[in-house]
């Protein structure tokens, strides 16, 4: 059964069926995200988004502000969880904190964060001896983490709510807390695999032991912490009216999440923006519209330009460093007596 199963694998490698497959989800989830929004914003009145925006309460985007700090902050337990699962626990806080923070926040803005955010990764850890695998393994514990984390949100959020799943998906609810308790029982299923003994995944030089039981218990929860202060953030900037609830804001603001991130698009943008909409149908759009723009300043457009400028003055810093550092070093070399024959 294995040995089919990884010559199956092996074939749609080969073939780049995978690839393709997921390129074609993509555009079609882009697609229909379009579709959607075409038709619910075509009736939004830009002023009164511009209105809603400009009267939001000052101390609720000062909390949102609040609780994507938060969630930046807990972000930065990927980085150090994962950097610590590959066996360089001598790698300090710091770097995980600054390499966790600029890739995602960069990854999340520009695509393909598995790429943008794995070069960042790469360019911050080097300077710590890590090699490209040694990154990899980072960026692929560091997205476990955050599925992990996914999977229990939605699963909880549907099965304790599935009406609020149905907003997004248009299942009946009864299947969507089927869906939800499947989800559950995986997460558990998958505990317990790798509680009973090493797991590892990958060939040679590429293999990543997966974290234990405990571990991975501990992944969940960080995912779990980071993706709820996200979503307490989105809570504060949609309207009072009517009080729909956290979590049936939490449940459509992690389906969709997802849905941004299925379709690679940068910051999710167009998608993730169609799926609140249709989610959150019951609020007034203009003013719902204004809580979501102002959820992508303060989570994407924010971070982002901090994470430039933290980028570009680490560069030059580094810059200026070795500028100091290569005339030492090329005083520090032996110089060739004079009248010594040359070499060769």
């Amino acid at each position: 059964m294995r040995i089919a199963i990884r010559r199956t694998i092996a074939v749609l490698r080969e073939k780049q069926i995978l690839h393709k497959l997921g390129v074609a989800v993509s555009i079609a989830v882009i697609a229909a995200a379009c579709y959607v929004l075409y038709h619910i914003l075509r009736g939004i009145d830009l002023e009164r988004v511009l209105d809603a925006m400009s009267q939001t309460d000052p101390s609720s985007i000062a909390l949102a502000a609040v609780f994507v700090a938060a969630g930046y902050f807990t972000l930065t337990f990927y980085d150090l969880f994962a950097v610590h699962a590959i066996g360089r626990g001598d790698v300090p806080y710091r770097v995980n904190a600054l390499a966790a923070f600029t890739s995602y926040s960069i990854g999340h803005n520009v695509g393909a964060s598995a790429l943008t955010g794995g070069a960042v990764r790469y360019r911050i850890y080097s300077a710590w001896g890590l090699d490209a695998i040694d990154v990899a393994k980072v960026c692929f514990l560091a997205g476990l983490t955050f599925w992990l984390g996914n999977a229990a949100v939605l699963g909880l959020g549907v099965a304790y709510h599935p009406e609020a799943a149905s907003a997004v998906d248009q299942l009946p609810p009864s299947v969507n807390r089927v869906l939800a308790l499947l989800i559950l029982s995986g997460l558990m299923i998958y505990v317990a695999w790798v509680s009973f003994k090493p797991r590892c995944v990958g060939r040679g030089s590429w293999t990543v032991t997966l974290p234990g039981g405990k571990l991975t218990l501990l992944q969940i929860a960080i995912g779990i912490v980071d993706l709820g202060f996200c979503a307490l953030a989105m809570y504060v900037l949609t309207p009072d009216e009517p009080n729909v609830g956290f979590v049936v804001v939490a449940v459509i603001f992690v389906s969709a999440t997802l849905l941004g991130f299925a379709s690679h698009s940068p910051g999710g943008l167009g998608v993730f923006d169609a799926a609140m909409l249709v989610g959150l149908w019951q609020m007034d759009k203009e003013e719902l519209l204004a809580g979501m723009l102002l959820f992508r300043l303060l989570y994407y457009i924010v971070p982002f330009v901090i994470s430039v400028i933290v980028l570009a003055v680490r560069e030059i810093v580094l810059g200026a460093r070795l500028k100091r550092v290569r005339p030492l070093t090329e005083a520090l070399k032996p110089k060739p007596v004079r009248g010594d024959p040359s070499p060769g």
